[in-house]
């Protein structure tokens, strides 16, 4: 049937390829996110997290690229998806 191996359903591999190949967030870029998610602008991420606007925008640089993200939005979208953080 399986010739020896192993099923997995189509579900569950188009789960694993999600999160296989992605660098994790760091704590500090999930805080971000975060805030992000809440409709906070730089200005304010930065205040609220007592960082710079400069690191915050770093931050979000970071983020996009880890989840190959192409804005803010896409960006929580794909947090939410993957559980990074919830809305």
């Amino acid at each position: 049937m399986h010739a020896g191996k192993r099923y997995i359903p189509p579900e569950v591999l188009a789960h694993l390829a999600e999160h296989l190949g992605h660098e994790a967030l760091s704590r500090r870029e999930i805080e971000v996110l975060q805030q992000i998610s809440k409709g906070n602008r730089n200005c304010d991420i930065a205040e609220l997290l007592f960082i710079s606007e400069e690191t915050v925008k770093g931050h979000i640089k970071h983020i996009m690229g880890k989840l190959g993200a192409s804005d803010r939005t896409e960006a929580v979208a794909i947090g939410v998806r993957r559980g990074i953080i919830q809305l």
